[in-house]
């Protein structure tokens, strides 16, 4: 299918991606902001869905976003144990924008979502606070980095170093054109499983830290889909399924270690917090038309893999770790047809 303009989640109109990165001696660590619109979350909320493609993780606000349907805060991806400044960081800035949440009216679901960095970064540190949070959603833009940035400083996928990437697609329904966008923290998959799209299999003994201790599939990747198609929640989770499709498509088998999460959200249309009357229109896609999202989210999970790989540089990190960048691996090999 055929990419956006910039070939990124922010090809869908009104969202934006800050960072915030931490590197300092033994830590590769950060925050990454997704904002889906530049008004009040709270009070015009967006319909949302997650799909848990396998469960071995630690990330905030999921239950309601499945039971409910909608998203409420803009949402931040982290290491593992910065989920929970995170938290606190998205509620003391609702609050601020929202002085009546938990009060006058009910809480805030703030969502966070993580990934383990402790192979590059001194995880037990617990470095990041509330400010770096904050910092990650003031500078969030249309243009911003990929590869071993916020999120992503410290990730690892499939052996080489990883980190955020993101793709899109765009298509035509109903006459008009519309877009498909992923955003990707990537930081799974075992050395040598990896499935490049021309067929080749980057082999463990080709990279420069094979033993790194991980036997088995330890890691862990997030996904994130925007689009500006109108879809309620159900059509949502459907499209968010369909992210699996593009990282099986890289190797990856969703190991029992591996915490594999998808969060779709359309922008097609807000719900307010305080609606006027007892029942709200909706718009939605006819289901017949639904294949042309399903393709737009497997290619686009699958490139924004690659693309956050091969935007990664290659790093040492915590106790001399090393992970070498798939941009070096693609290089040398080249020269050696």
């Amino acid at each position: 299918m055929t990419p956006g303009t910039r070939n990124t989640l922010a090809d869908v109109a009104g969202v934006t991606i800050g960072h915030f990165t931490l590197k300092d001696k033994t830590l590769n660590t950060g925050f990454t902001a997704i904002r889906p619109h530049g008004g009040n979350l709270f009070h015009d909320k967006l319909p949302a869905a997650v799909e848990v493609i396998n469960g071995f993780g630690k990330s905030a606000g999921l239950v309601q976003v499945e039971e409910l349907g909608t998203l409420e805060t803009p949402i931040l991806l982290t290491n593992t144990f910065g989920v929970g400044t995170g938290v606190n960081a998205l509620i003391r800035r609702a609050i601020a924008e929202s002085p009546e949440i938990g009060r006058s009216t009910g809480t805030v679901n703030p969502v966070v979502m993580e990934c383990n960095d402790g192979y590059l970064s001194d995880i037990q540190a617990m470095a990041l606070t509330e400010q770096d949070a904050i910092s990650a959603l003031e500078l969030a833009v249309e243009s911003f980095e990929q590869g071993g940035v916020g999120a992503g400083a410290g990730m690892s996928a499939f052996g080489f170093k990883g980190g955020i990437g993101t793709a899109s697609r765009v298509f035509e329904l109903a006459g008009g054109q519309f877009t498909l966008g992923a955003l990707v923290l990537a930081n799974f998959g075992r050395p040598g499983d990896l499935m490049l799209p021309d067929g080749r299999k980057p082999h463990p003994k080709d990279l420069k830290a094979p033993n790194d201790g991980l036997p088995v599939e330890r890691g862990s990747v997030i996904i994130v889909l925007a689009t500006d198609v109108p879809l309620d929640s159900r059509q949502l989770k459907r499209v968010a399924k369909r992210a699996g499709a593009g990282i099986a498509r890289l190797g990856a088998y969703y190991g029992n270690g591996s915490g594999d999460i998808a969060l779709a959200f359309s922008t097609a249309q807000t719900i307010p917090h305080a609606a006027e009357s007892d029942f709200v229109a909706r718009e939605m896609i006819t289901e017949g038309k639904i294949d042309l999202l399903f393709k737009a989210a497997a290619e686009s999970t699958q490139e924004a893999v690659l693309n956050g790989m091969i935007s990664a540089d290659p790093m040492r990190g915590f106790k001399g770790h090393k992970r070498q960048s798939l941009r070096e691996w693609l290089r040398l090999a080249s020269h050696t047809v």
